[in-house]
């Protein structure tokens, strides 16, 4: 290994034990990964803070944990599925920023890849302040190492409309085109989405309009690739309650061309939150209570026994489906464990999503 090389793995290490510290540590132990500490000297989202771009698409130091998470569900020239996650969080030790070592802001990337036989994960860690990840939006690129979501947009469009996307991992890789056909979408109340009945909130927006094309590199050959494709934009200081354990979330993407976002948290309280999607981005909030989730089949995954399957109903929108996991042992096996994994669903409507569960 060159100096080079021995640096930016000397830089992961600590990194790693940093975020660690940040997500795993006894004092954290509130809501999710710490989600739910409290935020003191953090900004804390409001109502009244409207959503601006491309500032907006960038990172926001002031706030305590953020992230860049996208999805797609794909199908092969070899008629299978598959699916893709690729995310970048920030998290930051102080509220602001600063060049090299002095910076607070440390930065993890996760990536999956998944076949109806296999999942396949991996992981990454890199400080700011020292190039090894980050986020710009003039020109937008997020990166972390080599793994890269970097804009490919004309001057006149969004800067998220059209994004060329790597990750790559010990046996797996993909390099993907996301090209939007459809508005940005506000979650919640214009951006403003609340996660629990005591308040707490993250600022919120997704594009979920993408059509997707490009290759899969598996131990048993590339794959080219097309389908759709789903971003999540989020930021917050304390987006959780501390006794949120965790969330069952979905992205749902229907065959008349509608979209929905669901999700619900687990505490000594169920909160749910939604927002159905017209195919012209009309957006329509889903208050706590509208949707309602319930697991129909486990998995035991490494000792836990986790929903995978399940029924989700919107009574109001006579909406009553069924999703089936494309893999149901999805599990992300990484310093935070989770399962992620791409699915489809029947009932009243019917269609292919993802589905991500956390804290089992």
């Amino acid at each position: 290994m060159n100096a080079d090389g021995k640096a930016r793995t000397l830089i992961a290490v600590l990194t790693g034990v940093v975020m660690a510290m940040l997500w795993l540590s006894p004092a954290a132990a509130q809501g999710f990964a710490g989600l739910g500490t409290t935020a003191e000297g953090f900004a804390i989202p409001s109502r009244d803070r409207r959503l601006q771009f491309p500032e907006d698409h960038g990172a926001h130091p002031e706030y305590r944990i953020e992230w860049w998470y996208l999805t797609a569900t794909l199908t092969g020239q070899d008629g299978q599925d598959y699916g893709v996650q690729w995310t970048l969080f920030r998290s930051a030790l102080a509220p602001y920023e600063d060049d090299g070592w002095n910076s607070p802001q440390v930065w993890m990337g996760h990536a999956g890849l998944t076949t109806a036989t296999r999942h396949f994960s991996a992981e990454r860690f890199g400080r700011g302040g020292v190039g090894q990840a980050g986020v710009t939006t003039d020109p937008f690129k997020a990166w972390i190492d080599e793994w890269h979501m970097t804009s490919q947009s004309h001057p006149e469009e969004d800067a998220l409309d059209r994004l060329d996307v790597h990750a790559q991992g010990e046996d797996f890789a993909f390099s993907l085109e996301f090209t939007a056909q459809g508005p940005l979408v506000f979650q919640g109340d214009e951006g403003y989405s609340v996660k629990s009945p005591t308040g707490q909130a993250s600022h919120y927006y997704s594009q979920p309009f993408y059509t997707v094309s490009g290759v899969l590199s598996l131990p048993d050959g590339p794959v080219t690739v097309s389908g759709q494709g789903w971003l999540d934009r989020e930021w917050s200081s304390q987006p959780l309650a501390d006794d949120q354990a965790g969330w069952d979330w979905v992205s749902l993407s229907f065959e008349d061309g509608h979209r929905m976002m669901g999700f619900q948290l687990r505490g000594t309280e169920i909160f749910t939150a939604g927002t159905w999607i017209t195919p012209e981005g009309d957006a329509t909030p889903l208050a706590d209570g509208a949707v309602q989730f319930k697991p129909l089949q486990h998995t035991s995954i490494k000792g836990r026994d986790v929903p995978t399957h399940w029924q989700i109903d919107w009574p109001d929108g006579a909406l009553s489906i069924t999703t089936e996991p494309l893999n149901p042992h999805a599990w992300m096996d990484l310093s935070i464990n989770y399962w992620e994994g791409p699915l489809r669903f029947s009932g009243t409507h019917s269609g292919r999503g993802y589905l991500e569960m956390t804290g089992y």
